[in-house]
Order: structure tokens, then sequence, then C-alpha cells
């Protein structure tokens, strides 16, 4: 008898994958917590008594730094809004299935990027 190719992960392997899943969407809410609040207390590394001369590099810097700040917030927002993504598709149990060649995304690369959608075949593809 031919082995049939496995079509989507078992419920053991989708709650172990939701496990890593939760464990890095509470690490991600809380860096993305840390990154807003550094946004709303901007004056928190001391420098409001600078002397007048550096106070123009202060605010370039200081906006400068903001937009960093603000890049990686959004960044980190929607890596959570990914995860939570990944999530429902644990629920549905299409957790893990390509979408674009209906595989399996290897195991490895979704440990890697527990987000993922695409396999590497098709990730190289689009490349």
């Amino acid at each position: 008898m031919e082995k049939t190719e496995k079509t989507r992960y078992s419920d053991s392997e989708l709650q172990e994958f939701k496990e890593l899943i939760l464990e890095k969407l509470k690490s991600s809410r809380e860096e993305f917590l840390s990154l807003t609040a550094s946004l709303s207390n901007p004056n928190s590394n001391g420098t409001e008594d600078t002397s007048g001369a550096y106070k123009t590099l202060e605010d370039g810097s200081a906006t400068l730094e903001k937009e960093q700040i603000n890049q990686l917030a959004a960044r980190q927002k929607k890596f959570i809004d990914n995860l939570e993504a990944a999530l429902v598709r644990i629920e549905n149990k299409t957790y893990g299935i390509c979408r674009e060649t209906g595989k399996l995304i290897q195991k490895e690369r979704l440990r890697a990027v527990p987000h993922a959608t695409l396999s590497m075949e098709a990730k190289l593809k689009q490349g």
C-alpha cells in the first residue's frame, strides 16, 4: 500500500504550533507595549536640562529615534497580527498549508516563521 501524502497537520502537531505562537505573541505584545510606552514618554532620557547649544541636535536626534521606534512598533504590530491570523488557521485546521501549492509547509520553516503561509518552494518562485 502506498503512503498518501499528508494534507494537514494532526491536532497534536497543531497544538504544538499553537503553544509556540502563543509564546511568541506574549513576548511580541510585551515588546510592542514597551515601544509604545517609550513613544509616549519621550523625555525619559533626562536631556531636558542640556544647554541650548545642543538643543537642535537633540531635537533632530529625538525625531529620528521616534521615527525608528514608530517603525519598530508598526513592524511589531504587523507581526502580532500575522501571529493572530495563524492562530485562526490553527482553529480552522488550515495552518501550515501553503497558499500557493496547497502542500504542507515544512515543520522547520514553521518553527522559524510560525506565521508563514508559503512553503519555501512557493517563496523562492516569488523571489
